[in-house]
């Protein structure tokens, strides 16, 4: 155990009864979202302060006692970068979840790290205003964004969270609380420690408060979707796409042969049945009218580049049914996922990466389904510990295995012979960390070594995490 008795008081006098050490209390902080029980890891114990002043006392004791404390948000990562090391303390934000401050008047709001983002859409929605990253699980909370640099599919217009991050308050690995950034747009103020914490991955700071830019919300949306003879043609309609004056708020290229199975997951059908993938399209402006005349554009782009048909969603209802469809496609496929890969290459480089795939299922037998964000480059392929046919699954591969450390390396390696890196999205957490220095070389890991020693002279955040300890 890294801690004894004293430990254990001191911390039971900052948090109370919100100190738990029962291993049936702290099953559910072990894992996050990554598809296997690989990288579970029970804590020794949890702690969940109520304020920002609680936490700096629990980082405060865990330095003085040289304790491993991992700082965790809603658990919905795939990167197992949330999962405690052996031995150590998990640190809940779960209760520093309110709002501190809405401020239409500046379009901001502020909010302690344990907010998700589910609560988030609600309380920006009352203020008439909009919070446009949608990264996918509502679960997810304000700190654990910030932490990983979320992205999602509305990056295409939106950018990724960083974009909108304009404050934070953050406590220091010696328990000195920060507050970085705030309210202004501009800053030419010494060095960038705001930005240096997204994607940090609660290994230089805990989060405690963020501080987030906000919109006008659109005044329509609409989802179109583009049947093609084959990826190729989809892929390539894309740059003529972007080039029109429209821009979309996602693009999303999906292979017909993937969306069988969230078909059969939720009893719908894709709108599209012809060719062998489709685009999916969002658009939204400023009303109805606006809306429907980027539609038409895009349209014609689209049929100019090879598109079957355009189908418009025609309905809200029926919009949500698509966009349904494309979301669950990791739900559907989950029971037999071994690994999602969140590889992100140049938009020029998908086709050819996707092809690389494909060769892979051909050269060894498995299947990958493939799928992602045609505008922005992102590719999200599953590893499968079975073979697919038609949607459904097959029996399981017996060396499954020893072929996922085989197509793990080969893609990340075909992926950064494109130009690409490792994770556009999820982050690196335990599930890559032996992949970054092939990603962005041993300079730039140096570097990052160096930080993390500046600002975590003891190691106690989150180790092991990012790059092998």
């Amino acid at each position: 155990m890294p801690y004894g008795e004293q430990w254990l008081r001191a911390a039971r006098e900052i948090v109370g009864e919100h100190l738990l050490t029962a291993p049936e209390d702290l099953q559910a902080y072990a894992h996050d979202e990554y598809a296997t029980a690989e990288f579970n890891r029970l804590p020794a114990a949890l702690v969940r302060p109520g304020s920002t002043a609680e936490v700096a006392r629990i980082v405060r004791l865990c330095a003085r006692e040289g304790v491993p404390l991992t700082a965790r948000g809603g658990g919905t990562g795939l990167a197992a970068a949330c999962v405690p090391c052996e031995g150590g303390v998990v640190l809940s934000l779960e209760r520093l979840a309110g709002v501190v401050e809405a401020d239409p008047a500046n379009r901001t709001i502020t909010a302690q790290a344990g907010l998700t983002l589910g609560r988030l859409y609600e309380e920006v929605e009352a203020l008439g205003l909009y919070f446009p990253p949608h990264p996918g699980d509502e679960g997810a909370t304000l700190g654990g964004l910030v932490a990983t640099n979320a992205g999602g599919a509305r990056a295409v217009k939106y950018g990724t969270v960083r974009r909108f991050v304009l404050g934070l308050e953050v406590v220091l690995a010696s328990g000195e609380v920060l507050a970085l950034g705030g309210k202004v747009l501009k800053s030419s103020t010494g060095y960038g420690l705001l930005e240096l914490m997204l994607g940090s991955e609660g290994t230089l700071a805990v989060i405690t408060q963020v501080t987030l830019a906000l919109l006008p919300p659109a005044g329509a949306t609409q989802t179109l979707v583009a049947p093609f003879a084959g990826l190729g043609e989809a892929i390539a309609a894309v740059p003529a796409l972007l080039d029109s004056g429209v821009v979309p708020t996602a693009v999303e290229f999906i292979e017909h042969a993937v969306i069988a199975c969230a078909e059969r997951h939720l009893n719908r059908r894709w709108p599209a049945s012809g060719g062998e993938a489709s685009l999916m399209i969002v658009l939204d402006g400023a009303g109805e009218e606006d809306v429907l005349a980027q539609a038409e554009r895009v349209a014609a782009v689209l049929e100019r580049g090879g598109a079957r048909e355009v189908l418009l969603a025609e309905s809200r209802a029926r919009q949500k049914e698509i966009l349904e469809l494309r979301s669950l496609l990791y739900e559907a496929l989950r029971p037999i996922t071994v690994e999602l890969f969140d590889i992100c290459v140049p938009r020029s480089q998908i086709v050819a990466h996707v092809r690389f795939v494909h060769e892979l299922e051909g050269r060894l037998g498995l299947s990958l389904p493939t799928y992602g964000h045609a505008a922005d480059g992102n590719v999200h392929t599953h590893f499968l510990r079975t073979a697919l046919a038609d949607g459904l699954p097959g029996p399981e591969l017996p060396d499954w295995r020893g072929l996922h450390g085989k197509v793990r390396a080969e893609l990340y390696a075909d992926a950064v012979a494109r130009g690409g890196v490792i994770s556009g999205e999820h982050g690196i957490g335990l599930a890559k960390r032996d992949f970054l220095a092939r990603s962005v070389g041993e300079a730039a890991v140096g570097v990052m070594r160096a930080v993390k020693r500046a600002l975590d002279p003891l190691g106690i955040l989150n180790p092991g995490k990012i790059f092998p300890p």
